[in-house]
């Protein structure tokens, strides 16, 4: 299977155990160029391409609160911003896509779990509240800024 049919398989859940696509999804952790952890997050389930420049664009998920009106869990889409990963190397190794970024770190698009797998099923349900509007803007990557009521 090539890298993207694997990044895409990942993120929309397609390796999961139960046959719920929305039981599984995946994560991003970066690692410095000595090996220690600089980075994880849950992966919201689009990313983009840019061919030209060897350059993936995804949406980590930064945690969100309780809407204290509600109890609900909520996030802000201005902190939960495109991210790229601007490679010099990649490879496909069992279920997860490393890319050796242009900086020296390493990074890895691999099965979600735990504490990332929990944040994104919340995430998968807030979603459910967005306009039409704001969901798409989220699935282009192409935005940064937001207004309104999850800024």
């Amino acid at each position: 299977m090539d890298w993207k049919s694997t990044v895409h398989g990942l993120l929309g859940g397609a390796h999961t155990n139960t046959g719920d696509e929305t039981d599984a999804g995946a994560q991003l952790v970066v690692d410095h160029p000595t090996g220690e952890e600089a980075y994880r997050a849950a992966l919201a389930r689009h990313c983009r391409w840019e061919e030209a420049q060897d350059v993936l664009w995804v949406r980590p998920i930064v945690p969100g609160g309780t809407d204290p009106e509600t109890g609900e869990k909520v996030y802000s889409l201005s902190a939960c911003r495109r991210r790229s990963l601007a490679w010099t190397r990649l490879r496909v190794y069992e279920s997860q896509v490393v890319f050796t970024l242009a900086n020296g770190q390493v990074a890895r698009i691999e099965p979600a779990q735990g504490p990332e797998l929990d944040e994104l099923r919340a995430w998968d349900a807030f979603q459910l509240e967005l306009t039409a509007q704001e969901e798409q803007a989220l699935e282009e990557l192409r935005e940064d800024s937001w207004w309104g009521r999850y800024a």
